[in-house]
This record gives C-alpha cells, structure tokens and sequence, in this order.
C-alpha cells in the first residue's frame, strides 16, 4: 500500500493527510499529536475514525494543517483521515458515515459589511 493523501477543511483551517502503513506513528506539523493537541478531548477526536473502524495500530498519520484555531484544525484533520480511510475501504464508509463523519461542515464566520460594527451588529441609531 502506498501513501494515501486527503484533504480536509473546517472554517479557515486545512488539514493534509498522509496515511500509510506502519505502527500508530502520528505527527501533525512534525510534533507528536499528542505534543500538538495537549488535551485529551481533541486527541480522541482526531483518532475517533481510526477507532471506529479498528484501524487504530494499523495506520501512520503524518499530518500538515494550518488557519484556524486548535479546534477548527483536529476536525479538519478528523475528515481528512475519515476520506482516506474510505479511499482503502469501501465497508469503513457506512460506519463513518452514520456517525456523520464524512460530512464537511459549511459554516464559517460571516464577513463585515461596511457601514456597520460587525457583520450583523448596525452603530447605534441616532434620531436627532
């Protein structure tokens, strides 16, 4: 098996995935992932698709992501490693996508209109 690249996107962060095999080596910007990501919450969200699909020790993530915030980047990252693991399986797809892992989520952060404070907050209005 060769090296399987995805990608993955949520809000402004992009994730590259390289999956290969080996022996449950992850690096996410050439840090260990659990140096990168220091809690547990989005450590176990990056490797949820891996566990649900008993990939767990299988697989070597080598990962370059960037924009965003700590967030934004595991599910970028979590996506990423959810399309490759369809790309070397079919049968990963129905347990991935029940779990609604496979689905890129669209909202992103609405831009300043001018005239206004915000993109939806107006200056206060004056009568008189």
């Amino acid at each position: 098996m060769e090296v399987i690249h995805k990608i993955g996107r949520r809000k402004t962060s992009v994730a590259r995935v390289y999956l290969s095999k080996g022996n449950q080596k992850h690096t996410v910007n050439g840090k260990a992932l659990n140096e990168y990501f220091p809690t547990e919450a989005l450590q176990s969200k990056i490797i949820k698709p891996l566990e649900l699909t008993d990939n767990l020790s299988t697989f070597n993530l080598k990962v370059n992501v960037y924009g965003g915030g700590v967030n934004g980047q595991a599910e970028s990252i979590r996506l990423a490693i959810s399309r490759a693991l369809c790309e070397i399986s079919e049968d990963n797809r129905p347990i991935l996508k029940k779990e609604g892992l496979l689905t890129r989520d669209p909202r992103m952060v609405e831009r300043k209109k001018f005239g206004q404070k915000k993109a939806r907050k107006k200056f206060q209005f004056s009568k008189r």
